[in-house]
């Protein structure tokens, strides 16, 4: 078996690789602000229950990359994911447990290759905890119901409220209206 090392590569393959890599660190990688609540919309909230179940029972409810980005919070590669050009009108719910996320009429095209909202569709559905991973500090986004990792928001969203909710599509299953 041959390795690959860098310092071999092509000058035109390691600029790629470069950039490549640049994108992909800042695609979501917005403001590292915590959101301001007071400045979105009132919503009604949702009713539900907290599920909580031992990780051999997702194991075998979820795919391999859903169990990787849902329960160990990793991340699919940009312009992968199921729904990130999804411009059908329908819900976003928790791919996990079925709680509703995000409305069709909240998402927009960031450009970063996942899905984006510029709000939840309840008040409850999704909640926010400080993540100090890869070297950067950032808001993750969490379903409520399941514990679920969904990705990240940013302040850098579109009006009226300026948040960027960017969604793993994999924690995503899409219910067509």
């Amino acid at each position: 078996m041959h390795s690959v090392r860098i310092r071999n590569l092509k000058p035109e393959i390691m600029r790629l690789l470069v950039a490549f890599l640049i994108m992909t660190i800042f695609a979501c990688n917005g403001s590292s602000q915590t959101v301001n609540k007071k400045d979105m919309p009132e919503l009604q909230s949702f009713n539900f229950e907290e599920i909580s179940k031992p990780d051999s029972e997702w194991q075998a409810e979820l795919s391999e990359i859903e169990y990787y980005v849902m329960r160990e919070k990793g991340t699919e590669r940009a312009f992968t994911g199921p729904y990130w050009d999804n411009k059908e009108k329908g819900q976003y719910n928790c791919r996990a447990c079925g709680l509703p996320l995000f409305s069709s009429e909240t998402k927009f095209k960031s450009g970063t290759g996942w899905p984006s909202f510029y709000i939840p569709m309840y008040s409850n559905t999704v909640e926010e905890e400080k993540d100090a991973s890869h070297g950067m500090v950032r808001t993750e986004v969490l379903c409520a119901r399941c514990g679920g990792h969904l990705g990240h928001v940013f302040n850098d969203g579109p009006k009226p409220t300026g948040l960027r909710y960017c969604i793993n599509g994999v924690s995503l299953k899409f219910e067509e209206k």
